[in-house]
């Protein structure tokens, strides 16, 4: 949300870096570094839990590492803390992000769709999975088994799992899919309903390509055909109206070289003397102080001639649009300032239907000494504009869409917008049938012969009509695939379960034949005791002490017939692989021969106590 939040406010770019300008009395691009830390945020997040979904999908348990701990801590806290930020101090940026969803609206429909059908294939791969634990479930129970899950149904629970996984995934796509009937953009409409360009009006002339309020600046605007300038005139402590728009002069101009102490001071406190000495070109050609990210670099001729602009006066050049600042206190022309201008522009001999008059102070004035002058309203009800007989508003871009465009329209008011720097928000101003527009790239916008995401209703409804139908195609096309390969794992594992219960029924059982020289032999020997706890080595504590049983077997002696000269070497021939009891017997029956017949073969067993 932060990233795409930044990242249409793209327009505001400058006045973010300006204000932090005057609260750190520094020019560095924080609007870019915020854009990137989102950007950096964004992608490292989304790669985290990437990977984590992965991991999930191969059952391999998470182990976050404590440094992933950490900056996803920090990460969450950041977002936190700059969207608390503008929330307090730039709620209008709420506004940009809606006015773009108007027209990215149609793209984010398709891009949705796609995403959702992307989605779906782990969501198809779990239901149909759920699907075949439940059948290779109710196939393995037992009887006993069905009747206890009478109570506590296993197999029922597996099924509702499907329903909040299935659900929420078809409610959300069928929602995609009906979205385009609540979408309105501007840029949706026939050819032949579409207005005129939007005339420009240079803001400050055009500071992408030259300093602003320079005559540099204004002539570069004229030669990439703007229909108007726009600038900000303050009025020196002697009374010469001259141009400027922050209220120090330490940015623009060079007086931190020429007067540092004074550098942060209100303009309207210095003679026109002092201030036609200052340079106020130098720090355009600074790489950091350039006003704006996305300049094109400058050409040695112009870097030259950006070096030796000065502040420009009133008389220097006809404006059309003028943005008075009102002095400072204690200021000798604080309450006279607008008349003392307004006697400027009448003795450069401007024709007077070429001034859009903004100040609304003392305008009763204006129209009594200026009755040329075209003055302009703000953003007000149609009802106070012609009570006071305006015909035209200058109004920022973000309020005005909001608040009834079409009042406006219909009561045939002129309406300029400003600042209006991306192709896509001078695209809505054109689509909205605005009339002209206050714009720092000029260079860009005068460009633009055709509205950015324009298209007719019938185009929009032909690729919502398509993206639908090939999502649904897709959709059936990945969950039969998903259904079928789990059906055939199914079938695989009935069919070897049913071969293995087979195997086991037919097979005969299996006849366990013990070797004559096993200690089977010495059970009469034992005591009862002891053939009860046969082949362990601890036997129970008797209730009487038990002596030790000696001779209580005759030695075993091979009999004559069974004495046999020593065999040489004794070669088996198996056709299968020997076991290790068939081992045992062939060694013991090879070893056997060379017993001497005078000495017992076993010697008397004791059983020891426990």
């Amino acid at each position: 949300m932060l990233l795409f939040l930044w990242i249409e406010t793209s327009s505001e770019y400058f006045n973010f870096d300006w204000v932090t300008f005057l609260g750190t009395g520094y020019w560095f691009f924080w609007s870019i570094f915020i854009l990137s830390l989102a950007r950096i945020l964004t992608a490292y997040s989304s790669l985290l839990l990437l990977l984590g979904f992965l991991l999930l999908w191969e059952r391999i348990e998470l182990y976050l590492h404590l440094c992933h701990k950490i900056l996803i801590l920090l990460v969450i806290l950041l977002c936190v803390i700059l969207m608390f930020i503008i929330c307090k101090f730039w709620k209008e940026r709420w506004l940009v992000a809606g006015l773009s969803m108007q027209i990215f609206a149609p793209y984010v429909h398709l891009v949705s769709i796609t995403v959702m059908v992307i989605l779906f294939w782990p969501v198809a791969f779990y239901v149909a999975r759920l699907e075949r634990e439940v059948r290779m479930r109710r196939y393995r129970m037992t009887h006993s088994e069905k009747k206890r899950l009478k109570k506590c149904n296993v197999i029922t629970r597996l099924r509702g799992l499907q329903v909040p996984v299935g659900l929420p995934f078809l409610l959300i796509l069928l929602s995609l899919y009906l979205m385009p009937l609540g979408i309105y953009s501007p840029c949706i409409q026939e050819k032949e309903n579409l207005g005129p360009k939007p005339t420009i009006f240079g803001h400050r002339g055009a500071p992408m390509l030259g300093p602003e309020n320079t005559m540099m600046s204004f002539e570069k605007a004229v030669e990439h055909g703007a229909h108007g300038l726009e600038t900000d005139i303050h009025l020196s402590y002697d009374h010469v109206p001259f141009l400027m728009h922050d209220f120090d002069l330490k940015r623009t101009t060079n007086i931190g070289e020429v007067q540092p102490e004074s550098a942060f001071e209100n303009p309207a406190f210095f003679n026109w003397d002092f201030l036609s000495t200052l340079n106020a070109g130098k720090w355009f050609v600074k790489p950091e102080l350039r006003p704006f990210y996305n300049m094109k670099p400058l050409s040695e001729a112009d870097k030259e001639r950006a070096r030796n602009q000065s502040i420009p006066t009133l008389k220097e050049r006809k404006f059309v649009i003028f943005d008075l600042h009102r002095p400072p206190p204690k200021h000798p022309f604080r309450h006279t300032f607008v008349r003392q201008v307004v006697s400027v522009i009448l003795a450069s001999k401007i024709e007077q239907h070429l001034i859009f008059w903004l100040p609304a102070h003392d305008r009763q004035y204006v129209r009594s000494v200026a009755p040329g002058f075209q003055h302009v309203g703000h953003l007000v009800s149609v009802e106070t504009l012609a009570k006071n007989n305006i015909s035209i508003i200058n109004v920022d871009y973000k309020k005005l869409f909001p608040n009834g465009l079409r009042d406006y329209k219909a009561a045939n008011i002129h309406i300029n917008v400003y600042t209006v720097n991306a192709p896509w928000l001078f695209s809505l101003a054109w689509c909205s049938r605005i009339n002209s527009v206050t714009t720092d790239n000029i260079g860009l916008l005068s460009q633009l012969d055709h509205p950015h995401f324009f298209m007719t209703p019938k185009f929009y409804v032909f690729m919502w009509l398509l993206a639908d139908i090939i999502s649904v195609l897709f959709i059936v096309a990945i969950f039969c695939f998903h259904w079928r390969r789990e059906t055939e794992k199914e079938k695989l594992f009935e069919t070897s379960s049913t071969r293995t219960d087979l195997h086991i029924a037919m097979k005969p059982p299996v006849r366990v034949v013990e070797s004559p020289w096993t200690l089977a032999a010495l059970y009469p020997a034992l005591p009862k005791s002891g053939k009860e706890h046969q082949g362990h080595f601890n036997f129970a504590a008797p209730s009487k002490k038990l002596l030790p049983i000696k001779n209580a077997v005759t030695p075993l002696k091979p009999g004559k017939h069974e004495i046999q000269p020593p065999m040489p070497t004794t070669v088996f021939e198996l056709t299968q692989a020997p076991t290790r009891q068939a081992t045992s017997e062939a060694t013991f029956q090879t070893t056997l021969p060379t017993l001497k017949v005078d000495k017992p073969t076993m010697p008397s067993i004791e059983v020891p106590y426990p």
